[in-house]
């Protein structure tokens, strides 16, 4: 058979590697606390559920939906904006609904990039950041993201040595997995950045509840002029804990989002419509569930910063995500970050993912995600202290 040109741009799952040496050693009966994947462990608050219920029930319901979202949330979608961010959307031209964020990222970009055309998207991130480019045949550029690192400066050297000229800049803040955040300054100096050189944003905002100590997560079309150069995409996966129902939105610029209607259009019907339905009530309804799940991160947060520090792995408190940025121990700096986690799994029993599953600048960082409760994080503490 014939080789399949774009699967060799993909690189191996970096991941699969230690996932493969997780699933051996617990088929041999080994009991191994999973912090790799940030799949969200807490169920979907008791009303959307309900929702959903109440709507499966309806026959009419059971049809093919619209492909970009029926008319009810996406009215629910530029409310919310109006609401949280006193920002104004016209859910006709403005607002899209997606099958999770990752859809609607990947065929945004897809139906925007062409071949050879060049994305800028910061490293380490979120692998499908950079890789839905890649799928559409663009070419990418990192950007480096790192404490003792200027952005702009890094994004400015980069655009002055980048021919041709890139198309485009993939950002999300809060930032998985560095847990870095932002204020809106920050997005502010993008939308400059954007008009002055031409290029299209996308800005992933999932996790913008997942925030702590005071701190608020800026949206990006807060920015006047942001909608004039790019979207923003949400996710209610982490907000309301409604990862496997896979429902997001995307929201900003006419064409981009017209964009991704059209290409939208051919490929899929939308999600099932009583999980739209179950989406109005997440957005329109009470807020407290954001709140107690958020409280519910935090604490677990607290309690593995707090076990890590305590044990000689010293590792700052992260102000947003459901994520741990923990840089390798120096007397383990020798040790890549696959072999650190797969020694974690062997010798500590506990699953992280490795930074270099998330960019090559990423390799001396282990990422923990926060989806066991505080008695198996104090398990994983206890494994830990063996190899500190």
């Amino acid at each position: 058979m014939e080789e399949f040109r774009r699967m060799k741009r993909l690189p191996p799952y970096v991941f699969a590697t230690v996932n493969a040496l997780k699933m051996e050693l617990r088929h041999k009966g080994e009991d191994i606390v999973d912090l790799g994947m940030g799949n969200p462990d807490l169920p979907t608050p008791k009303h959307i559920v309900a929702k959903m219920v109440e709507a499966v029930q309806k026959g009419h319901n059971h049809r093919y939906s619209a492909s970009r979202g029926i008319t009810k949330l996406r009215h629910a979608i530029c409310d919310w904006y109006r609401r949280r961010y006193q920002v104004e959307l016209d859910p006709e031209t403005e607002a899209i609904v997606t099958i999770g964020a990752k859809e609607g990222l990947s065929h945004l970009v897809l139906s925007v990039i062409t071949p050879g055309d060049v994305v800028f998207a910061p490293n380490p991130t979120y692998p499908i950041h950079p890789y839905s480019a890649i799928i559409a045949g663009g070419d990418v550029r990192s950007i480096p993201i790192a404490e003792d690192r200027d952005f702009f400066e890094d994004l400015l050297a980069a655009y002055k040595q980048t021919w041709p000229s890139p198309k485009m800049l993939i950002i999300s803040f809060p930032h998985n997995p560095t847990t870095a955040v932002v204020d809106l300054s920050f997005f502010e100096r993008v939308v400059e950045f954007a008009k002055e050189h031409k290029i299209m944003v996308i800005h992933d905002f999932a996790y913008a509840d997942l925030v702590f100590d005071d701190y608020v997560a800026p949206s990006f079309m807060q920015v006047p002029g942001a909608r004039d150069v790019g979207v923003e995409l949400f996710s209610l996966s982490k907000s309301y804990s409604m990862a496997g129902w896979r429902m997001g939105f995307a929201v900003g610029n006419v064409d981009m989002i017209n964009a991704l209607t059209r290409i939208k259009s051919y490929l899929d019907y939308g999600a099932f419509q009583p999980i739209q339905i179950a989406s109005i009530i997440a957005l329109n309804g009470p807020q407290d569930c954001v709140k107690e799940i958020v409280d519910i991160y935090k604490e677990r947060r607290d309690c593995l910063i707090s076990g890590l520090n305590r044990i000689g792995w010293p590792v700052a408190s992260p102000p947003a995500t459901m994520f741990v940025w923990a840089k390798i121990p120096e007397q383990y700096k020798h040790m890549d970050s696959v072999e650190f986690s797969k020694m974690l799994i062997r010798e500590a029993k506990v699953a992280v993912s490795p930074g270099r599953g998330f960019g090559e600048y990423g390799d001396d960082h282990v990422r923990f995600a926060l989806v066991e409760n505080t008695h198996r994080i104090n398990q994983a503490i206890r494994g830990l202290r063996k190899i500190m």
